[in-house]
């Protein structure tokens, strides 16, 4: 079990345009990624998931299509776009200077 089960705020839009990169994944598949990724210390909830992607689908920062899953399902499988690589870049940079505004505060006396 995960020490942590949700998320930071504000970082869901930015993990799952990080795991689409380098190869189109289905829904479960990016809830999985992100899950391997961090050692298993974040999970992502379907109640969170799919908004995240519908919104992401409609700012164009990733395109979907039907695939067919391993296990024979069909299923809607994103890939990220050159505009979603772009924001990727935008909330990447974002998150570390807030990251680091946070460091910085934690570390002074």
């Amino acid at each position: 079990m995960p020490k942590h089960a949700g998320l930071p705020p504000g970082t869901l839009v930015m993990l799952i345009l990080r795991v689409l990169r380098p190869a189109p994944l289905h829904g479960y598949a990016i809830a999985q990624r992100i899950r391997q990724l961090s050692s298993e210390q974040l999970s992502v909830e379907e109640g969170s998931l799919y908004p995240a992607l519908q919104k992401l689908l409609v700012n164009g920062w990733v395109k979907a299509d039907w695939t067919t899953s391993e296990s024979g399902r069909e299923v809607r499988s994103y890939k990220i776009t050159a505009k979603g690589l772009k924001q990727l870049d935008a909330e990447r940079d974002d998150y570390q200077r807030m990251a680091a505004a946070i460091a910085a505060i934690l570390g002074s006396a």
